[in-house]
């Protein structure tokens, strides 16, 4: 479950895996191998910055259409 408060501009686990069309496992396995970085919250409840979500999604999009 993600943070009841998680600030403007960043984005729970969930909503991450949302926006990137992904699980919340497969969200921890891009923090793991470097790919995302958390920016606040804590261990278990991490947030996200939306920036760093909308990178990676059009990374992700541009792969596709090359």
């Amino acid at each position: 479950m993600d943070s009841a408060y998680i600030p403007p501009g960043y984005y729970g686990t969930r909503d991450v895996a949302r926006a990137l069309n992904t699980s919340p496992g497969a969200v921890r396995n891009l923090v793991y191998r470097g790919r995302l970085q958390r920016a606040g919250g804590s261990q278990r409840q991490p947030w996200f910055r939306a920036a760093d979500v909308a990178a990676l999604l059009a990374e992700r999009q541009a792969g596709k259409a090359a």
